[in-house]
């Protein structure tokens, strides 16, 4: 089964669309994409398909019938309506020719996609082919009809040979028939590897670039070629999640690190990119992760749509668009609704009254929506626009820590039964990290915790998966604070000079400011000329949090959701569970939160005893019996 792009078809799509879109899904194999209506550099094909073995393949769809046809050229076709108007259109075989040249011509840019010797020098390393698919045509009916006069039969495919519910229909002629329409044929010696699918989709949809590192453009031959090295794009999963395809409400459920805010970010920029007069609001709890999208915005619209005309170097800033708000929940009650956070059910109720009129939002996007109230949600589904109903909230249960349980149904009139998806991979953390977090969270999270059951049937997601290995975390006991402070300064130095991890990527995450302990943090960071940030101060550092400044991060682990960084060090663990929180499981979430920020590297300091730090007692004796019987 190939993966599909959008997930599902819309549903616009005419039948023929449809019976075409769940054939080449069911019967392509596993490693092909198929990509249905993308929009790419101003074109939109109806079916662009990749496949490491064949390459890329362009196909136009035409539901006509015999009647449909009136008379042909090799450019242009004369067509009678359904009301028996006649019109002229493009010979759909040179309308797909077009969409496909567009596309090659985008692709040669790059030196590693083309053939730089031999007799298809500057042509594509792989083939590329074009065709026309008629959904409500058989082939004898094709040619009573004189189609084949204008297109020839290799490059078009037939309803018979299309329809798995016809007699005819055969899995080795379809694929032997998008075998033929390539153009310039060659059996690929060795297939496509990810890292070049991935150069292609990086250059075919702007909208999941995440970043490459671009060498300036030199003379090859008198061509001028790019070169892309370290391609980061959004995967397959997560590129679907993006533009799925659909109005309402939408619910995302996916476990830490999973892609959630990349997700939202990216769904945002594309609406605003489809829909330039909407009026956009992204939402978060936290301030500083309000900071954090706001930047992740800025750099997806620093990813230039055409790459080569902008190789020599990235905009030093880019704004977030004027019709694209970004704000935490409060920030935005406060200062968009000019309402009192305390006040928001006279306010729902003079709304619903029709007694006041509040600000109307054409698509809203929700991030870490398990923190979110009951009201809140209903508040915002009334500042959102009835005729659009373009809603998404992203969510992660085993992260709430406001002890939110509700019934979206019930409490807010979201309904997103049918309309969720789930995200179970993790792209954040190593393998280490993830089982530390996971196995702490299955430990000590209650039953009613892990179910969090809501009368909608809504469970904790287990991570699924990891792709990525590292080192184990981390795990030291100290006899105080400032000797588990000295330790952590001295490996903040390692990393930075001998690892060469930038300051901005390292953060130091505590429970709660007791005993003076950020001073004493602060004092030791000093001394060790280490350069830093007391996140978590107040709300001003929050609202100015700058996740590229060049300094080590202090922050709370509440302030860190939504956040990651390549180093963490989680301090003064011992505090967790905190003696003065009366909800436990609470404290639970913020212990899993805290672990998996972290991207590679893990350290978990303590100098007191917690109902928590016996697990990590015992992490230790497990890692000091491993190394006995290693040696």
């Amino acid at each position: 089964m190939a993966t599909t792009i959008p997930e599902t078809i819309k549903s616009t799509a005419t039948a023929g669309e449809r019976i075409l879109f769940r054939t080449l899904r069911d019967f392509l194999p596993h490693d092909y994409i198929v990509y249905y209506e993308p929009e790419i550099h101003g074109v939109r094909p109806d079916f662009v398909i990749i496949g490491p073995d064949i390459g890329l393949l362009v196909l136009e769809v035409k539901d006509y019938t015999k009647n449909t046809f009136y008379n042909f050229t090799r450019d242009n076709w004369t067509i009678r309506s359904v009301s028996g108007d006649l019109h002229s259109v493009k010979n759909p075989f040179k309308q797909a020719k077009d969409y496909t040249f567009k596309i090659v011509e985008l692709l040669k840019k790059d030196k590693n996609l083309i053939q730089t010797e031999g007799k298809y020098q500057f042509n594509l390393k792989f083939p590329y082919g074009y065709g026309v698919v008629f959904t409500r045509l058989n082939e004898v009916q094709l040619l009573e009809s004189k189609v084949y006069e204008m297109i020839d039969p290799e490059f078009i495919l037939s309803r018979d040979q299309i329809d798995p519910d016809h007699e005819l229909f055969s899995e080795d002629v379809l694929m032997e028939k998008l075998f033929q329409m390539f153009h310039i044929r060659f059996r690929l010696e060795e297939p496509l590897m990810s890292k070049e699918i991935n150069t292609i989709r990086y250059y075919l949809f702007p909208e999941i670039r995440l970043g490459a590192e671009l060498e300036k453009t030199t003379p090859y031959r008198d061509q001028l070629l790019l070169s892309l090295r370290d391609i980061k794009t959004m995967d397959l999963h997560q590129e679907n999640m993006a533009k799925q395809i659909g109005d309402k409400h939408r619910l995302i459920r996916g476990v830490a690190g999973s892609g959630k805010t990349l997700i939202l970010a990216s769904r945002a920029k594309m609406l605003a990119k489809d829909h330039p007069d909407w009026k956009i609001l992204i939402l978060c709890f936290n301030i500083s992760l309000s900071r954090n999208i706001a930047q992740m915005v800025r750099s997806m619209y620093a990813e230039p749509e055409n790459v080569s005309d902008t190789y020599s170097q990235k905009p030093l800033q880019v704004e977030v668009p004027e019709n694209v708000h970004i704000r935490n929940f409060h920030e935005w009650v406060k200062q968009d609704l000019h309402i009192n956070i305390f006040k928001i059910d006279q306010y729902i109720e003079e709304l619903e009254k029709g007694e006041r009129i509040s600000p109307k939002y054409d698509a809203v996007l929700i991030d870490e929506g398990q923190d979110f109230e009951g009201n809140w949600l209903k508040l915002i589904r009334l500042c959102l626009n009835p005729d659009t109903q373009s809603l998404l909230l992203v969510e992660d249960r085993a992260q709430s820590i406001y002890g939110n349980k509700r019934s979206y149904v019930k409490e807010t009139g979201l309904d997103f039964r049918g309309r969720s998806k789930i995200l179970n991979i993790n792209y954040r953390n190593t393998a280490q990290i993830v089982s530390l977090a996971w196995d702490f969270y299955e430990k000590y999270a209650t039953p009613q915790k892990k179910s969090q059951q809501e009368g909608e049937g809504v469970e904790i997601i287990s991570p699924k998966s990891t792709k990525r290995k590292g080192p184990e975390a981390a795990i030291l006991k100290f006899d105080s604070i400032e000797e588990e402070m000295r330790v952590v300064a001295k490996q903040i130095v390692n990393f930075h000079e001998e690892k060469k991890i930038p300051y901005s990527e390292i953060a130091i995450l505590y429970r709660a400011n007791v005993q003076n302990m950020v001073n004493r943090i602060k004092k030791v960071l000093e001394e060790w000329n280490i350069p830093f940030n007391w996140i978590a101060e107040n709300n001003a550092t929050k609202r100015n949090f700058n996740p590229e400044e060049q300094t080590v991060k202090i922050i709370t682990i509440d302030s860190s959701k939504g956040l990651d960084f390549q180093s963490v060090f989680l301090v003064k663990a011992d505090l967790l569970p905190f003696s003065k929180e009366k909800d436990k499981e609470r404290d639970v979430s913020l212990m899993y939160i805290g672990m998996t920020r972290s991207k590679e590297y893990l350290c978990i300091t303590y100098s007191g005893e917690s109902d928590y730090t016996a697990y990590f007692n015992e992490m230790r004796k497990r890692e000091a019996n491993s190394m006995l019987l290693n040696k």
